[in-house]
This record gives C-alpha cells, sequence and structure tokens, in this order.
C-alpha cells in the first residue's frame, strides 16, 4: 500500500532525520504548524469565550487602558491580564502594518494561541529529554500535539494554550530539580521556572503553579523530603515570579476598588469549586470518559502504557510523570465545575510516560485486546467523516475544496491503520496516527465547519455582512451603530461594534428610529413589540433576513435586519 510505503520507511529514518535537537525542533514546528493552522484562517469567532476575550482586548485597544479588562460595560474580573496584552500586541502591530479590520479579525487574535500550542510541542519534547532518547522525545512530542484538545485551543483566541506553554517551561525545569541534579548548577534553570510561574500567574492565576506544586507535594511525601528543590532557588526565584506579577495587580486593584481579586477569586474560582458554574457541571470520571475523544489519538497507547506504569510506579522517572498526572487529574475529577481543557496539562506528561513505556519494552499490542484496543485509532476519524457527510445531506450544501483534498488521505490512512495497528512498530502506528490526525483536521476544520455545511450556524459573521450591505447603501455613514433582539452572542459585539445594544423590541425600535447610520437585528420572537413600536410613518424597513442556528444550544433563529429605507434614485 502507498501510504504504508511511505510511513515505514519515515519511521525506520527517524535517528537520521533527528540528527540533532535543532532538525527535530524545526520537524516539530513543521508537525504543529500542519496540524493546528487547518481552520485557524477562515473559523468563525467560536462563542461565547473566544470573543469575550478577543473583544475584551479590542477595548483595550479603543480606549487605551491596558489596566482595566472590560466587555463592553461589564468588568471582566476572571482571569488576569496577560492573555490581553499579547494579543492587543499583535493587533496593534497588524494595525501598523496596513492589515484590513485587523480590530475585527479573529485569526489575528488566534495567534497568541498558535504560538502558546507550538511553544507547548517543544517545551514537550525538552521535557521528554529528561526522561527517554531524542527519538522518542520527538515521538511523545508529536503525539501530544495531535491529539484533539490542544489542536482546538490552538485554534481559539483565549488563555489555554499559552497557559499550557508556561507548564510546559516550569515542568521540564522541574523534572531536571529531581531527575538530573548534577545538571541544575547556576541560574539558568531557576530562572526558566520562576519566569513561567511569574507569566503563568500573570495569564491565567493559580493554575501554572499549581501543576509543580502538587508534584512537587507528592514527591516530598514520597521521599520524605524536597532537598532537590533547593537548586531552584525558591526565595530569590519566588520574588522574581511575584515581580513580574504585582505591578499589574496592585494597578487592577486600585483601578477595580479591590473587585477583581474577589470576582476572580470569590465568585469564578471559588464558585467552581463549590458548585458547576454556567451549566457546566459533571460527576466525578467525566474527565476520563472524555479523555478517549478529547485525547485521540494518544488514548489508546496510553490504555497500554497504563499497567507498565502501574509496576513501575515506584522507579523515580515514572514516580515523577505520575505525581504530575494523578493528583492534577483527581483535583479536577473532584470539582463540580467541568470543561475539557481543565486537565490539558496533564496530557504532555501522558505522551512522555507512552514512550518510557515503550522505551522500556512494555508497549506492546501482542494480544487481541491490545490490538483491538489500537483499532480505537482510526475510528473517531471515521466518525467526523460520517458526520460531516451527514452534515452536507442534511443541509443540502457540499464541504469546501479542502475537505475533497483531505478526503483520500482519511480513508486511506484508516483503513492502513484498521488493519496493520498492532501488528507494525509502534513508531510506524504513531506517525500514522498523526497523519491521520492532520487530514481528519483538515477535513473537519477547513473542509466542513469552514464550508457550506456549516453556514447555518454562522450567524455572527452573515449578520455583520448584512449590516455592511444595508449600510453601504445609507451613502454618508463611516460608522454604524447596532441593537440586536434575541440573539445577544459576544460574537456579535465583536463583529459590530462595542456599543452593541442588547434590548427587547421596543427599545430596538426607539434605538433605529433615533438617528441615521443605525440597523437592528430582530428575531422572529421578538419581532412584534418592535413592529409595534414602530409609527405607521416611520421609514425604517425590513432589509434582509438571515436564518439559521445558534451555535450555542443550536436554537432556530430568523433574524430581520432593520434599517433606515433608501429610496430608489
Amino acid at each position: 500500500m502507498i501510504i504504508a510505503r511511505i510511513i515505514e520507511p519515515a519511521a525506520a529514518a527517524l535517528d537520521t532525520t533527528l540528527a540533532s535537537h535543532r532538525r527535530a525542533a524545526f520537524l516539530l514546528v513543521l508537525a504543529a504548524l500542519a496540524l493546528f493552522l487547518p481552520g485557524l484562517f477562515s473559523l468563525q469567532p467560536m462563542d461565547r469565550d473566544e470573543p469575550r476575550f478577543a473583544q475584551a482586548t479590542k477595548q483595550m485597544i479603543e480606549t487605551g487602558d491596558y489596566v482595566a479588562i472590560r466587555f463592553q460595560d461589564e468588568a471582566r474580573n476572571k482571569k488576569p491580564v496577560g492573555i490581553y496584552w499579547m494579543q492587543a500586541a499583535v493587533v496593534s502591530a497588524a494595525e501598523a502594518l496596513g492589515v484590513p479590520q485587523a480590530r475585527t479579525t479573529i485569526w489575528l487574535y488566534r495567534l497568541v494561541s498558535l504560538f502558546g500550542a507550538v511553544s507547548a510541542v517543544l517545551l514537550t519534547y525538552w521535557t521528554a529529554l529528561v526522561f527517554v532518547t531524542r527519538r522518542n522525545a520527538f515521538l511523545a512530542a508529536l503525539l501530544f500535539a495531535s491529539t484533539i484538545l490542544i489542536g482546538v485551543e490552538a485554534r481559539l483566541a483565549k488563555t489555554d494554550a499559552v497557559v499550557l506553554a508556561t507548564i510546559m517551561a516550569a515542568m521540564g525545569a522541574l523534572a531536571r530539580f529531581y531527575l538530573q541534579p548534577e545538571k541544575t548548577r547556576g541560574w539558568k534553570l531557576p530562572f526558566i521556572f520562576w519566569t513561567a510561574i511569574g507569566l503563568g500567574l500573570l495569564v491565567k492565576g493559580p493554575i501554572t503553579p499549581m501543576v509543580p506544586l502538587f508534584a512537587g507535594l507528592v514527591l516530598a511525601l514520597k521521599d520524605r523530603g524536597a532537598k532537590w528543590f533547593g537548586a531552584a532557588r525558591p526565595l530569590p526565584g519566588l520574588i522574581w515570579a511575584l515581580l513580574l506579577v504585582v505591578p499589574w495587580f496592585v494597578l487592577i486593584m486600585i483601578a477595580t476598588k479591590g473587585a477583581f481579586l474577589a470576582d476572580s477569586v470569590g465568585n469564578d474560582m471559588l464558585g467552581k469549586v463549590g458548585s458547576g458554574q454556567e451549566s457546566h457541571g459533571a460527576p466525578p470520571g467525566t474527565y476520563f470518559v472524555a479523555f478517549w475523544a478529547t485525547a485521540w489519538p494518544m488514548a489508546p497507547f496510553a490504555a497500554l502504557a497504563a499497567a507498565f506504569a502501574w509496576t513501575a510506579r515506584r522507579e523515580k522517572a515514572v514516580a515523577f510523570l505520575l505525581a504530575w498526572i494523578v493528583p492534577f487529574w483527581l483535583v479536577f475529577e473532584a470539582v463540580p465545575t467541568k470543561l475539557p481543557h481543565y486537565v490539558l496539562p496533564a496530557f504532555p506528561a501522558i505522551a512522555i510516560l507512552i514512550m518510557v513505556a515503550f522505551e522500556r519494552g512494555a508497549l506492546v499490542a501482542q494480544k487481541t485486546w491490545a490490538r483491538a484496543l489500537l483499532r480505537l485509532v482510526p475510528v473517531i476519524p471515521l466518525v467526523l467523516l460520517a458526520a460531516g457527510v451527514g452534515l452536507s445531506v442534511w443541509s443540502g450544501k457540499l464541504p469546501g475544496a479542502f475537505a475533497f483534498v483531505a478526503l483520500p488521505f482519511l480513508v486511506g490512512l484508516a483503513w492502513h491503520l484498521l488493519r496493520d495497528i498492532g501488528t507494525e512498530k509502534i513508531e510506524t502506528s504513531v506517525l500514522a496516527a498523526v497523519a491521520l490526525a492532520v487530514s481528519a483536521y483538515v477535513f473537519v476544520f477547513s473542509g466542513i465547519m469552514t464550508g457550506g455545511p456549516f453556514e447555518a450556524w454562522r450567524m455572527s459573521p452573515r449578520l455583520a455582512d448584512a449590516a455592511r450591505l444595508a449600510m453601504s447603501h445609507q451613502g454618508q455613514c463611516t460608522r454604524t451603530s447596532a441593537a440586536t433582539v434575541g440573539f445577544n452572542e459576544p460574537s456579535l459585539v465583536f463583529l459590530t461594534g462595542t456599543d452593541l445594544l442588547m434590548t427587547g423590541g421596543e427599545e430596538a425600535a426607539r434605538f433605529v428610529k433615533g438617528a441615521p447610520c443605525r440597523i437592528a437585528f430582530v428575531d422572529v420572537r421578538g419581532e412584534a413589540a418592535f413592529k409595534a413600536a414602530l409609527s405607521t410613518s416611520s421609514n425604517i424597513a425590513l432589509i434582509s433576513r438571515v436564518e439559521g442556528l445558534n451555535l450555542n444550544g443550536g436554537r432556530k433563529l430568523d433574524i430581520g435586519v432593520y434599517a433606515l429605507k433608501v429610496s430608489a434614485p
């Protein structure tokens, strides 16, 4: 088979290909981009978290206030400022370079997450070098990069890919403190560790320090001491980390009169611990069940490595990885609020543990149950393929061209893995799984979600386009103000303007009549009140209708676009 003829020699040539760390890093960057770029430039703002982050950044640029974080008139005190500064720097640079409509171009905001995700992959390789050979460190990073969860976070303009990079820098340094004390003299590794802690605090608060803290406590209990941590220079290091965070923290506390701490710790963090926030509550065990999908294609390999992890749990290297994975995972299983990305920081450690098992000769698939387990690898892409075809039939619209480009690779690689996985070398199966992931992501993100079948869910971009078209006929409108009734998603604020008025039908009617260059988006459920509030002599008219589905919840929408009626010349 052609695919096997390509993959098998590639696996066999890994040692020669990875002749240096620089070459390995270069190949990992190329692989990560192949995995993360499909859809990054073409996906709509994905409600709700992504446009909330992007809109808050946009308001920083609009107002010049880079201390307070706001979404429209509401203080957004859930996360620290780091991600907003990074996004603002990218968007401002794009504006300076002349990128049109940079402030409402969502992929510019996503570049920060892309950088964070690629950095996390490279840092996974750097961390894995403590445990395995260069070849297997490369495979660990590659396997992690191919997982669905990091691929999703790389495409969303929010905190999680960036904070993961800070966690990986900290854990790579911590692994060297614990396992290679003879190589930890000097200030280089302590600087990396504490800078990562400080930057992580500035991006997402306590999550970055939480991972090494939990791991360190478990290892200290196991070893009955933690003298090895002295190499981290804890006192000067902690001072340096705080210096990175405290200046902004003082400014935001002054600006919000202490509300930031109350909202971020009291309402957001402790609220998630106490109950399931925003309809995201779920019982313990949820992450274990979700792992089989979110960690695809890594999950079946992890299941094979589980027996080795238990057997070798007292070995220092394996103990470190388990101390990284287990307490962090259990804490989030216990917390009522559950979102898939909460356990993402454990995924690189799982990938490394898989390759440790492989290097020790423990990752074998000779038994029937093991081969059956590995045959789960091609199942999810085939399910995605069936879903994409079904969506195309349901919508009556063809996918984008990229879907047809990816299709033969997806089917061919899935067939190869169904037939050969468990009988071929592990390296070959890993490379085939990564190649399958690339084809699946191109099919889904560039073919289905940005093609015709997903058009019904692109409500905010379609409404923004309808507004621009309507205002183009007004003649002298350099700026448009909008009101919305029945569709209040953050993506609409991001695409149409910070001053978007979310209101009812009567107020929307008064708004659109109040001044020229105004537009109203009115869902059919609110149109009766809207029309009743328009006087019979009003020159406000229905310009167009946009029908579709809300990306959140799937509620059917039928929205009228109303503006000043322009007489034909």
